[in-house]
C-alpha cells in the first residue's frame, strides 16, 4: 500500500463511524487476520455497526487490510514510521488511534503471518548406521561399508491442516558420497556461522 493512494485513506476515514475504540481495535484484527477472500464477509457483518452502505463497509474493510499488511510485510515497528504513510489531511486522531492500535498488535501479527507461510518440510530427526555388503552380484562390491542415513521429515503444517504428516526417508550413502554430503555441510556450517556473527 503505497502512500499515494488517496482512496483507500479516504475509505479508512469510515472509521470515524464506529461506536467506539474497541470496535475499531476489534476491526483492525479481523481485518489483518482475515485472507482477502473473506472479507467481504467481514464488511456485511460490519456494516451495521459503522452506520455505513455495504460498498463504503467494503473498501473502508479492504483498505485496513492492504494498510496492516502493508505494515507488518515493511517490517514497520515505529510510531513515526507508520504515520508518515497517512497523507497530511487524514484525521489527526483517527491516524494516532490506528497508529496506536497497530503498534500493539504487530508482534502478534507478524508471528500470526510467519505461522500461515507455506515453508519447505521441516527436519525432525537423523538416524544412521554402517553396514557392510556381505554379497553383492559384483565381486568388486563386497565388504564395503556404506552407510544408512534416514531423515525424518514433517511437512509444512499449513498445508497438512491438523494432523501434520510425518515421512521418512531413507538414503545409502557410499564412503565418497558421504565425504561430499559432508564437505557440503561444512561449508553451509561455516557460511551460517559467518552470517550469524556480523
Amino acid at each position: 500500500m503505497a502512500a499515494g493512494q488517496d482512496a483507500e485513506f479516504a475509505a479508512l476515514q469510515s472509521l470515524l463511524k464506529a461506536p467506539s475504540r474497541d470496535a475499531v481495535r476489534q476491526l483492525c484484527q479481523e481485518c489483518f487476520s482475515s485472507p482477502p477472500a473473506a472479507l467481504g464477509l467481514l464488511a456485511q457483518r460490519a456494516c451495521p455497526d459503522l452506520a455505513a452502505s455495504l460498498g463504503e463497509t467494503e473498501q473502508l474493510v479492504s483498505a485496513l487490510h492492504n494498510l496492516t499488511r502493508h505494515i507488518v510485510y515493511h517490517g514497520l515497528t515505529r510510531a513515526e514510521d507508520i504515520l508518515s504513510l497517512f497523507p497530511e489531511n487524514f484525521h489527526q486522531n483517527l491516524k494516532n488511534l490506528l497508529t496506536k492500535i497497530i503498534l500493539e498488535n504487530i508482534s502478534a501479527w507478524r508471528n500470526e503471518a510467519q505461522a500461515s507461510q507455506i515453508s519447505l518440510p521441516r527436519l525432525l530427526d537423523v538416524d544412521w548406521r554402517v553396514d557392510i555388503k556381505t554379497s553383492s552380484d559384483s565381486i568388486s562390491r563386497m565388504a564395503v561399508p556404506t552407510c544408512l542415513l534416514q531423515l525424518k521429515i514433517q511437512e509444512d503444517v499449513a498445508l497438512c491442516g491438523d494432523s501434520p504428516v510425518v515421512s521418512a526417508l531413507t538414503l545409502e550413502l557410499s564412503k565418497e558420497t558421504l565425504d561430499t554430503l559432508l564437505e557440503g555441510l561444512g561449508r553451509i556450517r561455516d557460511q551460517l556461522s559467518a552470517v550469524a556473527n556480523k
